[in-house]
């Protein structure tokens, strides 16, 4: 890593960033603080969510909530089959009255794009967007725009309704730092949503607590938080563990486990520490790796899932203990 460390004010300042930004966004989406946490995560360690779940948890509004807390732009992106790679990205347009050909961007250009049924649009389209999603740029006519920063995308799947739909292949789901799901809220919690007055789900009450630029600043400082050797050993044991294992036939990728270390930092910086634990890399371990990982066919008529094989490697892999002064 290169930079100077950061220091144990930048940590507690983070720190309070990060508790304030979770607040704002719990305004409006009540009751899945460790799913908010995750989203944001994300967003400081400079990746993209993948929300896999059905109609009406909260996946559009917790997209929303981020974007207001953010103080940014927000664009949302209905995906449909008809829908062109042009229609994500911008595309060139030409000016009768100056003449000129200009590009016209597209709602990629925003701070927060929630894209959502990613999997209803054909590949070309989805491609599309994942190149922006890794590239950060949009290049037209051999002229690369680039967009904002931060910038984070969250994707969501509907896994029930799968009619007309074309599956995200698995080079695509690796461009998702983490995967994860909302699920329907409590008792306590759905009833104070369907308590008339609620806020919930009111995304113009949700405060702004930060902006584009601090946010971007935070993102860039936390990627020099320490991360020592052990642990990174640990990070590349588990990933070589899921290559050997006779359950899958596609393990975890270089990029997913470098995903898990920078998911780990801004994690451990969330919780006021200037150095990542194995409890940090265990947290995140399901929702960096699980989506990267495929199933032989065996194990998938045995019916498992890759999260509980991950959780059974990480089970059995040798956790690094701190060693005496």
């Amino acid at each position: 890593m290169t930079g100077a460390a950061i220091g144990e004010h930048e940590i507690a300042a983070f720190q309070t960033l990060h508790k304030h930004v979770g607040d704002a966004v719990e305004t409006a989406l009540r009751g899945k603080r460790e799913v908010v946490d995750l989203v944001l995560v994300a967003m400081f360690a400079g990746g993209h969510v993948l929300l896999e779940d059905v109609p009406g948890t909260g996946k559009t509004t917790l997209a929303r909530a981020v974007a207001g807390a953010l103080g940014g732009l927000s664009r949302r992106v209905q995906f449909t089959p008809d829908l062109l790679p042009s229609d994500v990205t911008g595309t060139s347009v030409y000016d009768p009255k100056s003449g000129q050909v200009g590009f016209r961007p597209g709602p990629v250009f925003a701070n927060v794009v929630l894209a959502d049924e990613i999997n209803r649009a054909a590949a070309k389209t989805q491609s599309a967007l994942l190149e922006v999603m890794e590239e950060r740029t949009v290049t037209v006519d051999g002229v690369a725009h680039a967009v904002p920063d931060p910038f984070l995308v969250v994707a969501t799947q509907n896994p029930i309704d799968l009619d007309g739909t074309y599956r995200l292949p698995e080079a695509q789901l690796d461009r998702f730092m983490l995967r994860t799901s909302i699920g329907y809220p409590d008792l306590a919690d759905e009833l104070d949503v369907l308590r008339p007055g609620s806020g919930a789900g009111r995304i113009g009450t949700v405060p702004t607590v930060t902006n584009p630029h601090q946010v971007a600043q935070s993102a860039r400082r936390l990627a020099t938080l320490h991360v020592a050797d052990p642990i990174l050993r640990y990070i590349t044991e588990l990933g070589t563990a899921t290559r050997a294992d006779d359950r899958l036939r596609l393990g975890a990728s270089t990029r997913g486990l470098r995903a898990l270390v920078r998911c780990a930092q801004v994690y451990a910086a969330s919780h006021g520490r200037h150095f990542a634990v194995p409890s940090d890399v265990q947290w995140l371990c399901g929702p960096v790796l699980a989506h990267r990982l495929v199933l032989t066919r065996e194990a998938q008529l045995a019916g498992a899932t890759t999260a509980d094989v991950l959780a059974e490697i990480t089970a059995r892999v040798e956790v690094p203990r701190p060693t005496p002064q």
